[in-house]
């Protein structure tokens, strides 16, 4: 979708009353030089231009038009700006897809033409390079940006809440995007990530429509080096959970969402505030390369409260190299422990070349960016006695180039005219110190996606429009065998076979495993009797076990695990072929110990996802025990994938536990889940 002309708007034309009026009023303070058309059925003129009667009306097909009428007239209006050759329109009328059935079909009308809609039920457009708003307020804005963050959201509150803020974050685009009829989040990321002046893309997003798309776009940014940070909002179940597995038990939808963005390395936040901070930080200092950081403040309670902070954050606080130490501690008094975080005292506040010279040494190391934690007076007080310190890490920054932020403890204590001072001087502000801890972090974030290969693209999947069964434990694991997964050797016992001299068990190894067939969660039940160390034990085991189901399942026991694994791959639409991976066996819901990643992986993602398992010190060999064959694991994976990827059919397959011993891994239980034609749903 070619959004250039509707995001870089030459002409502009406003349909409407009072908010086209705003959007008149909004563009003109913003110094927006290109052609202003305004169109009313009944006015001779608004804001002082004179008014046409109609889009047929205007000399020329505009670039981007704002359409502020109610949602029968605002389907028209777009039809004919259509047929006319416009640019774009942005539609501001609720009452669409979110309103209902009779909604729902007005919006298809809508968007029945090639041209891009933004919208409906949103709030619009600024360009604040060119000045040229499509909104239907004047609040917040700057003007004449010329390196700044875009801003895409659902949102027009959030949107504006975000343009009015007091930290010095300027926008060069807000594009609120509303109910995303036609022109959809990534449609606006693709146009963005070459802009020169974009320094970073913050999103807002309720709902990602099309998540292959959204890869592809992510992927733009990363070639146009543009970081994107999103807060994602309004997570729900995703379609048809497989209620059977003990995947659906402990699978969240935003764990999905969240491989999702990890795979094309999108930086995610939790809040608003969170998305301001990450978005001034990229904007005024860039990414950083790592995450290791030096703090200064002149209370040994503050350098605490840093320490203690930048583990949440997974901030690095690294000890000065001696040679460092020794320069520090040449511009302080004896008195001061040169540590990192350090307290430099208030010994000396009020001397801006003693202070120059303690910042400076600070920032001359090796670390990716330095922290200054500094609170402003906001009621009586003198601010001219903070002036040095303020002069004094502005003139360390230059000295050193290090990436730099200054945090206020509390955010009242950093007032806006200093925030702008240090933006001047290519210096972070924060409002607090875990904003700038975080802010940081995201930048290291940013940082290490930048120097990552490209992001390859996911397997998509497409919604199962059928009715599922499950293949009960022996059909799953013959399955599993012909795709090259090693299962326990075993055969299934029929029930009315109850003479034991019926059960050829004579191939079979002691100690085996009984478990009762076609039950799915069998140790819930007492279906699973282990340690069957002969005959005897096996036909009491078969007689305990006749009364769950028509068959028993005899299989020799696996002695030899280092740990248990949950090894699940699903599809999850609209995101796509998902691996779940976690601690297995019976605790698996108790624990909770899993990662998700959307499949294809290459050998060594899946390996990073193994370490990153609570249970993953016992697969490396705990206190002397042996160590997993993580090579076997990998093989499980790559075999379950292709399973999924080329059998249309398959909705689910879990395994759990996945045995995973010195020299295999080995499927000691499985469920698959499958799609049945024969049953569609309604």
């Amino acid at each position: 979708m070619n959004l250039d002309r509707l995001l870089n708007p030459v002409s502009v034309a406003v349909i409407g009353g009072r908010q086209a009026e705003l959007a008149i009023e909004q563009s003109e303070s913003l110094g927006y030089e290109g052609e202003i058309w305004a169109v009313h059925p009944t006015r001779d003129s608004i804001m002082g231009r004179p008014a046409y009667r109609s889009v047929a009306d205007l000399p020329a097909p505009p670039d981007a038009a704002f359409v502020a009428v109610n949602r029968e007239a605002t389907v028209d209006v777009v039809t004919e700006l259509a047929k006319l050759g416009a640019g774009g329109a942005v539609c501001y009328a609720s009452g669409f897809a979110e309103a209902g059935a009779e909604g729902v079909e007005l919006q298809r009308l809508l968007v029945d033409h090639d041209m891009p809609v933004i919208g409906p039920n949103c709030y619009g457009m600024i360009n604040g390079k060119l000045g040229a708003a499509l909104w239907p307020d004047v609040q917040g804005v700057g003007r004449n940006v010329k390196r700044g963050a875009a801003l895409i959201t659902q949102s027009g509150n959030i949107a504006l809440n975000l343009t009015m803020n007091r930290r010095g974050l300027e926008f060069t685009h807000v594009i609120s995007l509303g109910n995303q009829a036609s022109v959809r989040v990534e449609d606006c990321i693709v146009h963005l990530a070459d802009d020169p002046a974009v320094a970073v893309i913050g999103v807002h997003a309720e709902s990602i429509i099309d998540p292959l798309a959204f890869g592809v776009a992510a992927a733009r940014a990363h070639a146009g080096r543009t970081p994107i940070v999103l807060l994602k909002t309004g997570i729900t179940e995703t379609s048809a959970a497989i209620a059977v597995s003990h995947t659906a038990a402990i699978a969240k939808p935003a764990d999905v969402y969240q491989a999702l963005f990890d795979r094309y390395g999108v930086i995610t936040v939790e809040s608003v505030t969170d998305l301001a901070a990450a978005l001034s930080f990229l904007v005024t200092v860039g990414p950083l390369p790592g995450n290791r950081m030096v703090s200064l403040s002149c209370s040994g309670g503050e350098a605490s409260l840093v320490a203690d902070r930048g583990i949440v954050h997974g901030i690095d606080f690294p000890p000065f190299p001696a040679e460092q130490a020794s320069q520090i501690a040449a511009t302080l008094s004896d008195l001061v422990a040169i540590t990192n975080p350090l307290d430099y005292h208030t010994f000396i506040w009020d001397d801006e070349a003693k202070l120059t010279a303690c910042f400076t040494a600070t920032l001359a190391g090796a670390a990716d960016a330095a922290m200054l934690v500094m609170d402003w007076p906001t009621r009586g007080g003198d601010p001219r006695a903070w002036f040095p310190a303020l002069a004094a890490i502005v003139a360390a920054r230059e000295a050193t180039g290090t990436p730099t932020v200054v945090a206020a403890t509390l955010p009242e204590n950093m007032p806006p005219p200093y925030c702008e001072r240090l933006h001047e001087a290519g210096i972070a502000a924060a409002f607090s110190i875990d904003e700038a801890l975080f802010a940081a972090g995201a930048a290291a974030a940013a940082g290490r996606w930048l120097a990552s290969p490209a992001p390859q693209l996911h397997d998509a999947a497409e919604p199962n429009q059928f009715a599922t069964s499950v293949l009960d434990e022996a059909g799953a694991k013959a399955l599993l065998a012909q795709a090259g997964i090693a299962v326990p050797r075993g055969h299934r016992h029929m029930i009315e076979d109850a003479a034991l001299v019926n059960t050829p068990t004579s191939h079979l190894r002691y100690p085996l495993v009984a478990k009762t067939a076609g039950v799915a969660h069998k140790s819930e039940v007492g279906g699973v009797i282990v340690g069957i160390g002969n005959d005897v034990e096996l036909a009491d085991a078969i007689g305990r076990l006749n009364e769950m189901g028509p068959a028993v399942l005899i299989e020799e026991q696996v002695t030899d695990a280092v740990a248990e694994l949950l090894v699940t791959v699903r599809r999850e639409p609209p995101i796509g072929n998902v691996l779940v991976l976690g601690s297995g066996g019976t605790l698996v819901e108790l624990l909770g110990d899993t990662v998700t990643a959307l499949l294809p992986l290459a050998p060594e993602e899946i390996i990073a996802m193994i370490d990153q398992l609570k249970i993953g010190r016992l697969l490396e060999g705990h206190r002397g025990h042996a160590a997993a064959d993580h090579g076997a694991i990998v093989d499980v994976v790559d075999s379950l994938a292709k399973m999924l990827a080329e059998s249309p059919e398959i909705v689910e397959i879990e395994i759990n536990p996945l045995m995973a011993t010195p020299r295999r891994a080995i499927a000691v239980d499985a469920l698959i889940t499958v799609a049945t034609e024969e049953h569609p749903h309604d």
